[in-house]
């Protein structure tokens, strides 16, 4: 068995990676837990240092790291470095903040002195995507490892030379051999490494299915879980919005990753007064894209990740204007696993695309009555992760944030994931926070100390 890398562009075969046997994996989890003593007992300036360092290797070698990404997913390079930049600046993060986050929490009780103390909990499984291959895996393991804790990556199929050289990022920074390592296995794997008894947490970011999974094998274990799942963020533009700023941040949040991203606006809900126009201006957009090879700059457009993704997005788009969606532009396949970015309008209740995410370039419209019928459809989703509102009147888009069920809600901004941000979603958008203070607390032992 083994890895199949096939170059996005063109479906050609790239290389392929031998995936592990049993005592390979056997192998890595004992020189993993073998480290985990002394990494926790370290001190965590110390920790600190060497996650500053970590930074540094990111951006000297910020070129090469991205030039892989590209060649295994097929992000436009541009992009590709951007994330890695992203990576280098939730080190950076951790390192600085780190320290005061995990300070010793003084409460009064009836002790002469009582505090809570954040300690690690050991070692946490990672099972990470393949749509930000670099930033999903830092997003964790920065606050992770800064917490004390080591970490194990299972990352994604078709991103394994990624998962190769984030364990070198760590080595060459000076971490100790074993406080991170990547596991070249399947995702059959996952459970019996879940079960482990080296292992002590577990974080995935991913599907709604494979989340179910991971959390049932935790649970039965008892094990903590983070998980950060599939998301159908909404767009609701109102009638007094600035239609020019948010059709160019609709065109960003959709299409870029080639609309693979969790927290990519796939809902515009735009009420009706100003749908038309919003409508005709987003086609123009979208019709201005450049598809191409994404490692030519001027590339604006680049392919999916798999050819096997573009298919079932095809099907659900397919399936919608069979249902009665509007194709507006694209919904056609291309060469390679390009997917020709698409919107459709009027989409209701009962077509698929109005429930399911659409985890690719595909926008989808629906219309609105007035402001408390998109606040309504905005919340008919399984999804809670993110969302924005677009208003010339701050103050009332922040009092429809507050109504919108998502982990966060923008007002006339991108949503993003941002380390001094806590990031995570609701409903079948998943649980637990990533990144900012909460993140490095998921994995911590918070433990009560009393004193007389």
């Amino acid at each position: 068995m083994s890895f199949r890398v096939i170059n996005p562009v063109n479906n050609e075969l790239i290389r392929e990676v031998p995936a592990w046997d049993a005592p390979q994996l056997e192998g890595a989890l004992q020189q993993v837990a073998e480290a985990t003593p002394a990494w926790a007992a370290l001190s965590i300036e110390e920790r600190c240092r060497l996650m500053r360092q970590a930074a540094n290797v990111l951006r000297e070698n910020s070129e090469s790291y991205a030039r892989l990404i590209t060649s295994e997913m097929g992000k436009l390079i541009a992009g590709a470095r951007t994330e890695v930049e992203k990576c280098a600046l939730v080190c950076d993060y951790y390192a600085e903040h780190g320290p005061a986050l995990l300070k010793d929490e003084t409460l009064a009780s009836d002790a002469s002195h009582s505090y809570v103390a954040y300690l690690p909990l050991g070692t946490v499984l990672a099972v990470m995507p393949w749509n930000f291959p670099f930033w999903q895996v830092f997003r964790f393991a920065a606050p992770a490892l800064v917490a004390g804790n080591t970490g194990v990556l299972k990352h994604a199929s078709n991103v394994p030379g990624c998962a190769e050289a984030i364990e070198q990022v760590f080595l060459e920074a000076g971490f100790p051999v074993g406080v991170f390592r990547s596991l070249m296995i399947r995702a059959g794997q996952v459970e019996s490494v879940i079960e482990d008894p080296r292992v002590h947490a577990v974080t995935l970011t991913g599907s709604e299915p494979a989340g179910r999974q991971v959390a049932a094998a935790a649970g039965r274990n008892l094990k903590k879980s983070v998980l950060e799942l599939g998301g159908s963020d909404a767009f609701i533009v109102l009638d007094d919005a600035d239609l020019d700023e948010a059709v160019r941040v609709a065109m960003l949040s959709r299409f870029l990753n080639s609309g693979q991203s969790c927290i990519a606006a796939k809902r515009f809900i735009v009420v009706d007064a100003i749908a038309e126009d919003f409508v005709a201006r987003f086609k123009a957009g979208v019709e201005a894209l450049s598809m191409g090879d994404p490692m030519n700059e001027a590339t604006t457009f680049a392919p999916m990740a798999r050819s096997d993704l573009r298919d079932e997005i095809h099907q659900q788009v397919t399936d919608s204007i069979a249902a009665g969606a509007v194709a507006v532009t694209g919904c056609a396949v291309g060469e390679g696993a390009f997917y020709q970015a698409s919107i459709l309008d009027r989409v209701e209740p009962g077509v698929r695309a109005y429930y399911e995410e659409l985890f690719g370039p595909v926008a989808i419209v629906i219309r609105a009555r007035n402001e408390e019928d998109a606040i309504r459809i905005a919340n008919d989703s399984p999804f809670g992760l993110g969302g924005s509102i677009w208003s010339g009147d701050s103050r009332r888009a922040e009092r429809l944030a507050r109504q919108m069920q998502s982990g966060s809600t923008f007002v006339n901004g991108l949503v993003k994931s941002d380390p001094r941000l806590p990031f995570g979603g609701i409903k079948h958008s998943g649980y637990g926070r990533e990144l900012a203070h909460l993140g490095i607390h998921e994995f911590v032992n918070a433990k009560t100390i009393w004193v007389k």
